[in-house]
């Protein structure tokens, strides 16, 4: 055996001790990928910008102050320049086409708005002050606002607004009626800005000028128109208190009448009597024209809805929804028998 071949067969024997075939890998070399960048997701500018979506709870409702402009026709509104009304119309929801109760009288009226029942339940069917007929019947709204704890209001300029709630349900009643003939220590204006300082949950403030200009100059006559704006201006000036004292802003304000007028006088069935506007500013309300036909009992019922009080079953009236931005029934049934809007 030549020497070349013994170390090749050495060499041989070597590989078997180390366990390798020299002639087949025993296994597949593994293969190490070439490496590929993948860019990490970059975020979208406006997820970036955007932020985390949370609900926004409604605005609260802390009082409510109810205006009542007396033998007010909604044509009456724009003619006599009431700026302080109009300017609530372009901020709230209103109606021009809201209805009233017959007999279309104030005491009556005034009993149904607050009530929010119909003279059939509420029994007040007289026009005048008579203390022995007593109170309008049923819970009323100044009831359910005062046994809640909120402190209610009534500032009135006929005294027979007293008949509309007992006196329990009132923290406080006011009222300056030109028509005793007693000379007044203050005015309408001086008292309801003072119960406006006290504060209040629940406050109804009654101007009584256009009604009685009505009576003795006619219905959309200029001294009826003259009196209005004066009124219109008094109310701004309880306006300007509630925002100096950080009231305006949580207030819900509904502007109303009790009937409207013709000639020099009302009570009737006719449409100029019947109809009233109905203007509902504040928090949580949608702003524009109602679509809903609205009636005097509605308004009781629309303030314990903002005020989370309860309704009575025996209500007539109902809550004006749509004020709230909520979807309108036009099938909705409303108004006492023998009204037709």
């Amino acid at each position: 055996m030549t020497r070349r071949l013994r170390l090749v067969i050495l060499f041989m024997l070597f590989l078997q001790a180390c366990g390798v075939n020299a002639s087949t890998p025993t296994s597949t070399p593994t293969l190490i990928p070439t490496a590929t960048l993948t860019p990490s997701p970059t975020p979208s500018p406006l997820a970036t910008l955007l932020p985390t979506i949370t609900p926004t709870p409604l605005p609260a409702v802390s009082r409510v102050l109810i205006v009542t402009f007396d033998g007010l026709r909604p044509d009456a509104i724009a003619a006599a320049g009431m700026t302080n009304v109009l300017s609530l119309m372009q901020s709230g929801a209103y109606t021009l086409r809201a209805q009233t109760i017959n007999p279309s009288l104030t005491l009556p009226a005034h009993a149904s708005m607050l009530t929010g029942t119909c003279p059939a339940k509420h029994i007040v069917r007289w026009n005048e002050y008579v203390p022995e007929n007593g109170f309008a019947l049923g819970a009323d709204i100044f009831d359910l606002a005062h046994a809640s704890g909120l402190r209610t209001v009534l500032v009135a300029g006929k005294e027979k607004l007293r008949q509309v709630t007992e006196p329990g349900s009132t923290d406080f009643f006011g009222f300056i009626d030109v028509t005793d003939k007693i000379k007044d220590i203050t005015t309408l204006e001086n008292m309801a800005i003072e119960q406006i300082r006290e504060g209040f949950g629940l406050m109804l403030m009654h101007f009584p000028d256009g009604d009685l200009a009505g009576h003795e100059y006619g219905w959309m006559s200029p001294g009826q128109l003259r009196a209005y704006k004066r009124d219109d201006d008094s109310f701004g000036l309880l306006l300007e208190v509630m925002k100096s004292r950080g009231m305006y802003d949580d207030t819900l304000i509904i502007v109303t009448s009790d009937h409207g007028g013709h000639d020099t006088t009302h009570g009737t069935e006719l449409p100029g009597d019947m109809t009233i506007p109905w203007v509902v500013s504040g928090p949580r309300i949608a702003p524009g024209e109602l679509q809903t036909q609205v009636y005097i009992m509605d308004t009781a019922a629309t303030i314990a809805f903002a005020l989370g009080l309860p309704i009575p079953a025996d209500w007539d009236g109902a809550p004006v929804y749509e004020a709230f931005g909520m979807p309108y029934d036009a099938s909705r049934a409303g108004g006492c028998p023998g009204v037709t809007p």
